[in-house]
């Protein structure tokens, strides 16, 4: 009698569409909380000239998101930078991109879910409460798991959760846009807010050093947008909706973040911030009051449900990246199993969820500042794998390149450039955090800023579980680099 073969359960394909899949790369990059992390930061480094970083900051997002829509348009896999740098420069380069992708997660999961606690807090007049770092940390795990759990249960579901909660923060942010500059034309604005000027909308101005710094705190605000990609082999076209909605994801962003930056120069101005740079987050809530009175409310719901949406989001790109990775051998193949009823990476999921838990419970006993410190140390990780899938394209088509001046400008020029900008932004980090009155801490780590020792130790961390990988001698890396087949030029481009 013949055996029955036995079915491995996949992915659940097609249970999202394109519209899910824009509001997932939205909510991944979590607009709200990242104008509330940064866009105060950012003024005070550069002034007016703060829409102006937000656009240049945009650059070099697109042009990478433009090498994951030409990548992913050739191989639709949840791994993205992992998949795609194994298959352009080896087995080594991808582990690594895998890695980075990963740890990204687990160093931000748990400050999402902290600060969407703290602001549902002060949205319910609970102020003493958001000032209690123990019962937020409790209620922040809490939310973590819960979005975890949503995460495991279904793709589908989550897709219209996140559509939902985008569709609140946006219109949010755009009823703060819209009466903040209403009031700061009719004089009702802080005598402290500024007249606007097209030279705002020019970087340059702030000069290179605040620049650079500005730059890097953009670069952060845009992250996340890849999240929709990494759902690919789940998304209905996976060849072309995922890539479609990253890079329709990054235009939304530049126009929310350029308005949001001229809003607030028009109300409240650079002196405003400055004043008030001690409050971190929590002066997008003193901004808002200015705007909005009594009712700020809607910019602290804006920025909670933007955190609590991305605490599910930033789960998703390291879950996936880990399925990928096992179901090739990189890691163990235990990470690669799918839940059958829910057809997810369960646990995957849950280990990404486990260890971020782990990280932000133990640096927040450290001190909040070791924890805020290691959040500065996300840039080198953000840099490094977006760098790879930039490089990643041109080397995978570079057969197609001269073939025509399209090909060479979009799967070459463009993703080039916008890696060698991110690779001299991680190299500017790294000078920066190596000096330790620039962390939160302010305090020397080896000689060197938390911050930078943080990223390195990552990065260390990784080389060492690759080498354990290596040893095993699994199929993985006996991969060979390879290029794109010819026969699918016309599909990629």
């Amino acid at each position: 009698m013949a055996q029955r073969a036995v079915v491995e359960p996949s992915l659940n394909a097609n249970s999202i569409g394109f519209l899910d899949a824009v509001s997932i790369g939205l909510n991944a990059t979590s607009p709200a909380y990242s104008l509330a992390a940064v866009l105060g930061p950012i003024v005070v480094l550069v002034g007016v000239a703060a829409p102006g970083v937000m656009l240049a900051s945009f650059i070099p997002m697109f042009l990478v998101a433009s090498a994951f829509y030409f990548l992913n348009r050739v191989d639709p896999d949840c791994g993205t930078t992992f998949s795609w740098v194994t298959k352009a420069m080896g087995p080594w380069f991808g582990w690594m991109g895998g890695w980075a992708i990963a740890m990204t997660g687990v160093l931000v999961v748990g400050s999402l879910a902290d600060v969407g606690v703290k602001f549902l807090l002060l949205l319910c007049g609970q102020d003493d409460a958001a000032g209690n770092p123990w019962l937020v940390r409790i209620l922040a795990v809490g939310l973590i798991l819960v979005m975890t759990y949503i995460c495991v249960i279904g793709t589908g579901g989550s897709g219209k959760l996140q559509t939902a909660l985008s569709l609140i923060q946006i219109a949010a942010l755009i009823v703060f846009v819209v009466v903040a500059i209403v009031k700061a034309v009719s004089g009702q604005g802080l005598v402290t807010g500024e007249v606007p000027s097209l030279m705002w909308l020019d970087p340059l101005a702030a000069g290179a050093p605040a620049l650079v710094s500005g730059l890097l705190l953009g670069v952060f605000a845009y992250w996340g947008w890849e999240s929709a990609v990494n759902l690919n082999e789940e998304t209905s076209d996976s060849d072309s909706t995922p890539g479609r909605a990253a890079m329709v994801s990054t235009v939304i962003l530049l126009a929310t973040y350029v308005g949001m930056a001229i809003a607030v120069l028009m109300l409240v101005g650079p002196t405003f911030l400055t004043q008030n740079a001690d409050q971190e987050e929590l002066v997008f809530a003193l901004i808002a009051r200015e705007a909005l009175g009594g009712w700020g409310w809607i910019v602290l719901l804006a920025v909670s449900i933007s955190a609590i949406a991305s605490t599910q989001t930033t789960i998703i790109p390291a879950s996936r990246t880990a399925l990928s990775m096992a179901r090739r051998g990189a890691i163990p193949r235990y990470f690669g199993h799918i839940s059958p009823s829910h057809r997810t990476p369960d646990v995957s999921t849950w280990w990404v969820a486990g260890i971020a838990i782990v990280w932000y419970l133990g640096l927040g006993a450290i001190s909040e500042n070791a924890f805020l410190d290691s959040l500065s140390a996300l840039s080198l990780l953000i840099a490094f794998y977006y760098s790879l899938t930039g490089l990643a394209c041109a080397i995978y088509y570079r057969k197609l390149l001269m073939k025509s001046a399209k090909n060479f400008l979009l799967l070459g020029v463009g993703p080039v450039v916008g890696a060698l900008v991110l690779l001299g932004l991680l190299i500017a980090s790294a000078v920066q955090q190596s000096d330790p009155d620039n962390s939160y801490s302010g305090v020397s780590w080896f000689g060197l800023g938390p911050p930078l020792v943080i990223g390195s130790f990552l990065f260390a961390l990784g080389v060492v579980f690759m080498v354990i990988s290596r040893i095993g001698d699994s199929g993985f890396w006996r991969i060979k680099p390879t290029t794109v087949d010819p026969a699918t030029e016309g599909a990629a481009v």
